[in-house]
């Protein structure tokens, strides 16, 4: 049975707005449930919302329930809440010690506990890409501008860099410059990665490599490059993006690939055989 009304689980950014607007398009309901100062006040405009908090995991199911959802999407950036300052309802005790076990091993550890509590309390849980499925990128040059014959290089580098980190639950993302590692995404996220790689290394060029982790649940947390990104990479002096092709987002497609042909800069889609 196909979904009738989601529950958007929304975080910061423009991401949410466009599955939001995805879901409507496809037939469905769609409830927002947001978290203060962080989800778009355009967004909570136009749907009926609740806030939400980490630790109300009671409240964030009783409107899940009193709006007859049946699926749930996460999407958006959250920042990471101070563990130490919530204080759990009821029904968020039993699951506040696998959230603290699995924040000290990863962003992705942590959001496979919430799907696997929304799949248990008989909720769909379903990626953005499923509801929006034009954003994902594609195989090859997206844009008017190719990858040269060292971009390739740096990202095969740049793969075999995001692998390695992503096998530790670490990040998505790292920059590549000539052969040269030049950043690695952590806890900041890809925009303040690249606010530093301007600095580093001589000359301009290098390319930004964002790939899913290893065995990563890809309902949640897709790698996601949008206009923003292009700007920064343009900033940082980059020649261009390289993202996983099928597992990738590519949030408002055409005004992004317009805004990096405009900037010289290629992002073209990747494939490793044998990924998981």
């Amino acid at each position: 049975m196909s979904p009738r009304r989601l529950g958007l689980i929304a975080g910061g950014g423009e991401v949410p707005g466009n599955v939001a607007d995805a879901a409507v398009a496809a037939g469905m309901e769609v409830f927002v449930l947001a978290f203060e100062e962080t989800t778009d006040p355009a967004l909570l405009a136009r749907f009926p919302h609740r806030f939400i908090r980490f630790d109300k995991v009671g409240g964030t199911l009783e409107a899940l329930k009193a709006n007859d959802c049946d699926s749930v999407c996460m999407v958006g950036k959250v920042a990471r809440p101070d563990f130490s300052k919530l204080r759990p309802d009821m029904a968020g005790i039993g699951l506040l010690p696998k959230v603290l076990a699995a924040a000290r091993k990863g962003d992705d550890a942590l959001l496979q506990v919430l799907v696997d509590f929304f799949d248990k309390k008989g909720f769909r849980v379903m990626g953005a890409h499923e509801i929006a499925g034009d954003v994902l990128a594609g195989a090859g040059p997206m844009g008017r501008v190719a990858p040269g014959e060292q971009d390739l290089a740096d990202i095969e580098k740049g793969m075999a860099v995001v692998d390695a980190l992503g096998a530790l639950d670490v990040g998505q993302g790292a920059v590549v410059r000539d052969g040269l590692v030049l950043a690695v995404e952590a806890a900041e996220g890809t925009d303040r990665m690249l606010e530093r790689c301007g600095g580093l290394g001589e000359g301009a060029g290098g390319v930004l490599v964002k790939l899913t982790k290893p065995g990563q649940d890809h309902r949640v947390d897709l790698p996601t490059i949008g206009v923003e990104t292009v700007a920064r990479a343009a900033a940082a002096g980059l020649n261009g993006i390289a993202v996983e092709a099928g597992a990738a987002m590519v949030i408002d497609r055409v005004a992004t690939l317009a805004r990096a042909d405009a900037e010289g800069l290629f992002i073209t889609g990747v494939a490793r055989a044998g990924r998981t």
